[in-house]
């Protein structure tokens, strides 16, 4: 009986993920509502529970993709790789009120370049702190800081190492879960509550999985305009980064 259970599961990946997910969520909207009392929003105890459960995956098989390393979870490496996501991201943008995006007008832009550079910035002074002093490797870090994607990217252009560009996507992943778990608990202090200021957040942290979901845990309603400056945040990233940026660094070091 077991043994036809788990089948079931194995081979209905997708379905499985999709359950997970939801028994996921509704625990975590429990706690939210029993144990918070609202005070931190489910999406964010979620988003916890979610890496707790990567980390869980790991630790047991030893592997390298969390728990869809467990076989009656590998659905969950489709659910959460990068087509879905991608696609989730680009149908939310979708959503967004032309009208506001507007509004955000000469703001929103320099947010996009303020982000990129300040991101940049503070990648390269760590990379300078942990002992790296060649231009490419420290380009390239402060390029993951930015985003896991405009990591990789500058890291190829440049020719860095697979090290330095493995570096630089476990940059940006810290940076996408930071901003994920923390956007709920920062919202209120930042005036995070409307769609320009939501396009102005996307803008400067420009991590798009990580803004969508802060901001999904914070307001589902201000997500698809952090959507559209984030997404842009990456094209600009991988256009600066391994140009602009990199000039910059290389004259500096």
């Amino acid at each position: 009986m077991l043994d036809m259970i788990k089948n079931v599961f194995v081979d209905n990946g997708l379905v499985t993920a999709f359950l997970v997910v939801g028994l996921t969520m509704w625990i975590a909207y429990f706690i939210s509502g029993k144990l918070t009392k609202g005070r931190i929003h489910g999406s964010a105890i979620a988003i916890v529970l979610g890496l707790v459960l990567a980390y869980i995956g790991g630790v047991v098989t030893e592997g390298t993709k969390g728990i869809s390393d467990i076989s009656f979870m590998a659905g969950m490496g489709f659910l959460g790789g990068s087509m879905l996501r991608d696609f989730a991201i680009v149908a939310t943008s979708f959503g967004a009120n032309f009208d506001e995006i507007k509004k955000a007008g000469f703001r929103g832009v320099i947010s996009l370049f303020l982000g990129v550079v300040l991101s940049f910035a503070i990648g390269a002074i760590f990379a300078f702190m942990f002992g790296y002093r060649n231009s490419v490797d420290i380009a390239t870090i402060g390029a993951g800081t930015a985003t896991y994607i405009v990591g990789p990217v500058t890291g190829a252009a440049l020719g860095a190492s697979s090290e330095v560009i493995a570096i630089s996507i476990a940059a940006g992943l810290v940076k996408s879960v930071l901003v994920m778990v923390g956007t709920p608990f920062i919202a209120k202090y930042i005036g995070l509550n409307n769609p320009m200021t939501a396009m102005v957040y996307g803008g400067l942290m420009g991590t798009t999985s990580g803004v969508a979901g802060g901001l999904a845990a914070t307001d589902a309603k201000l997500v698809p305009y952090g959507a559209v400056t984030a997404t842009f945040y990456t094209g600009l990233g991988c256009l600066l980064a391994p140009t602009v940026l990199f000039l910059v660094t290389d004259l500096i070091f």
